[in-house]
This record gives C-alpha cells, sequence and structure tokens, in this order.
C-alpha cells in the first residue's frame, strides 16, 4: 500500500496552506479569531511527519470547515519553531483566539487524530460537519486528475484510516497505485475491500482498469503488430496483442476498433476473447464515456445483426 508521505501543496485550498514566518501571524493568530487552526510542525527529512501529515490534512478537510490547519517547515521557519519551543517533530499544536489551547507531539493513530480534531473544533464552541469526508475524497480527486498520485494516494489511504468503509477512498488508493505503476499495491488495496463493498461499481472499474494494465506490461510495439495486421489482416492473434498495445499507448478508441473488427472477423476466436475484452475496456472507463456508448452501440449491431 503506498507510503503516506508529506504533500508538497495544500491538497483543500483555504482549508490548508503552507504557511511561513513572513505569514504565521496573518494565518494562525489572527485566522484563529474566528475559527481554530491547527499548526503541524514537519520537515520532509521527518519520517513519522510523513505518515502523521496526511492523516491529520484528511481529519481537517472532513471537519467540513470547522478548523483550518497550518504546514510549518521547520527547516525554512526556525525562527517560528523555536518562539513556539517546537523541540521534535512532528508537533501540533491548536490555536483559538491566537492562542495555543491543546497539542501533541510525534505520530499518532488515526482515531487519536480524529479524537484532537473533534475536541479542538469543539473547545472552540463548533461541530464536526459528517459529510465532510466527501470534500477530502474530492480534493484527493483533484490531486490525481492533476497527476499528483503520490499526494492523492496519501489523503486516500488517511480517509480510509477514518472510514474503513469508504468506497470511493478505496477505489482512489487503488487508482493511485495504478497511476504510480504500484501494481501489486493496487492489488493488495483490492483485495484489502470489506466482502461487502467488493462488488460496487467504483471497485469493479479499478479491478478492469489493474488487469489492463498489467496486459500493457506485457504489451508488444504499436508499429511492429500494426504492420503484422496489415499484412495479414486475418491474423487475429496480432489483431488482439495489436489492441492490446493500443490501449496500453493511451488509445482505447483505437483498441476498441480492433477489437470490434476482429468480433466482426471471428466472434468465437479464443473463446470469445474480443468480447471479453471489449467488455473489460468498458468497465475500466466511465460509462458516459464516448468510447464506451459508441463501443457498445457497434457491438450490439453486431451480435443482434
Amino acid at each position: 500500500m503506498l507510503e503516506l508521505g508529506q504533500g508538497a501543496a495544500a491538497p483543500a485550498g483555504d482549508l490548508i496552506k503552507d504557511v511561513s514566518e513572513m505569514t504565521f501571524m496573518a494565518e494562525v493568530v489572527d485566522a484563529s479569531q474566528s475559527v481554530p487552526v491547527i499548526v503541524d510542525f514537519w520537515a520532509p527529512w521527518c519520517g513519522p511527519c510523513k505518515t502523521l501529515g496526511p492523516a491529520l490534512e484528511a481529519a481537517v478537510m472532513a471537519a467540513g470547515g470547522a478548523v483550518k490547519m497550518a504546514k510549518v517547515n521547520v527547516d525554512e521557519n526556525q525562527g517560528i519553531a523555536g518562539q513556539l519551543r517546537v523541540q521534535s517533530i512532528p508537533t501540533v499544536y491548536a490555536f483559538w483566539k491566537g492562542q495555543p489551547i491543546d497539542g501533541f507531539q510525534g505520530a499518532i493513530p488515526g482515531s487519536e487524530i480524529e479524537a484532537f480534531v473533534k475536541r479542538v473544533v469543539e473547545a472552540a464552541g463548533g461541530e464536526i460537519d459528517d459529510g465532510g469526508l466527501a470534500a477530502a475524497v474530492e480534493a484527493a480527486e483533484e490531486m490525481l486528475a492533476e497527476g499528483d498520485a503520490q499526494s492523492a494516494g496519501e489523503t486516500f489511504a488517511a480517509i480510509l484510516e477514518q472510514d474503513q468503509a469508504n468506497v470511493a477512498a478505496f477505489a482512489g488508493l487503488a487508482r493511485a497505485n495504478i497511476a504510480l505503476a504500484a501494481l501489486d499495491q493496487a492489488e493488495a488495496v483490492l483485495n484489502g475491500v470489506p466482502a461487502e463493498l467488493s462488488a460496487a461499481p467504483e471497485i469493479e472499474a479499478v479491478r478492469a482498469q489493474l488487469e489492463l494494465a498489467r496486459q500493457a506490461e506485457h504489451a508488444g510495439p504499436v508499429t511492429e503488430l500494426r504492420a503484422a495486421v496489415d499484412a495479414n489482416p486475418d491474423d487475429l492473434q496480432a489483431r488482439f496483442d495489436l489492441a492490446q498495445a493500443l490501449h496500453a499507448a493511451g488509445d482505447a478508441e483505437g483498441a476498441v476498433s480492433e477489437l470490434l473488427e476482429l468480433f466482426r472477423r471471428d466472434r468465437e476466436w479464443n473463446d470469445g476473447a474480443a468480447k471479453t475484452q471489449l467488455f473489460t475496456i468498458f468497465e475500466a472507463l466511465k460509462p458516459n464515456d464516448p468510447v464506451v456508448l459508441n463501443g457498445r452501440r457497434r457491438l450490439s449491431s453486431m451480435i443482434f445483426a
């Protein structure tokens, strides 16, 4: 499973920010006049920080705006760390009305992090928004869409620390591992999904994505396979291999077209491998993807012609 680590950028906009000595007064002291601010003192070389940071971020996002978080890199902001007598990291302080009201040192379990955040919110007279995990999932999805699979995976993992039945987080963590080419870890995540959640559409989609990713590891060169198919259009194995290579290269539409042509030529070839592969690709994509809609329509027209 992905190792938790301190992300380079704040994943939740105004809720979580990197803070320096120049911005500490505004982002922590002044901001805490209206909402409690949790300050995480960390450093890139700190192993426990890599566990605590993402879990704390997820807990803050899950609070639905009832608390904010400031991340202070002690290597770059030694003055603030010294003023607050930070002697080891990670160290976490909670500020309310400009003053520290709670805190702890070292990495702690997810349940204790959740309890800490709740205690801070309640000390300020607030309440936790139970729907806040949805915001955390959304933030992680944005990271993944922007190509930051490592930070996305860390956030998904932190969400699962708080909610071990979160289907979206399980699926997201597996997809993040696939994006990082950590296919064995992705499989481990899927194997860890509770039985009652294993048939969820999100999980089935990731299983299909994982299967295609494993195929991509052994896909042949597109140019050579295209030449083989052009030289002998009835070489169905070469056409099937070409479809796998095209998908591995990111051309899902081209892969579907080759598989449909294979199905047209011999729908029973290799125990219906073309149809099976088509369904795997369809399952891995979103249901409303044009490649899926057009591919299913064309396949249906062949089946029922």
